[in-house]
């Protein structure tokens, strides 16, 4: 399973967020085709931008808990002040990559950034 966690500000558009998940997929040299799934935070995953990517790229939006980012935060590889401050947690982009992915999961590499969102990409086997 391959997915692409994602954090954002709050209002990202569509296509800033679908800029960052094409961004980080060419880094890992990954074509969008074999994406399984966006996943993010409960609260970003309202945000309106994620269901109009994941129709998109033709991939479902899942959503972790804090909770769920929680457990896996010993395995983010770049994670943020800001995010800590305002979650508690240190990754939102990685973190959700990793719990979605489930077991066996591992990041391909640190995010990437646009302006306004971050991208990470994890394989596992999945939950």
């Amino acid at each position: 399973m391959i997915v692409a966690g994602v954090g954002c500000r709050r209002g990202v558009s569509a296509d800033e967020l679908e800029k960052a998940v094409r961004l980080a997929l060419g880094v890992f040299q990954l074509p969008a085709e074999r994406l399984d799934a966006l996943a993010t935070e409960s609260e970003k995953a309202i945000e309106p931008a994620f269901a109009e990517v994941a129709q998109r790229l033709s991939v479902r939006v899942t959503a972790c808990t804090v909770e769920d980012l929680d457990r896996v935060a010993g395995q983010v590889l770049t994670p943020s002040k800001l995010v800590l401050e305002a979650k508690g947690v240190p990754s939102i982009a990685e973190a959700s990559a990793l719990v979605v992915a489930g077991r066996n999961a591992r990041l391909l590499g640190t995010r990437v950034a646009t302006a306004q969102a971050t991208c990470a990409i994890a394989i596992g086997d999945g939950r």
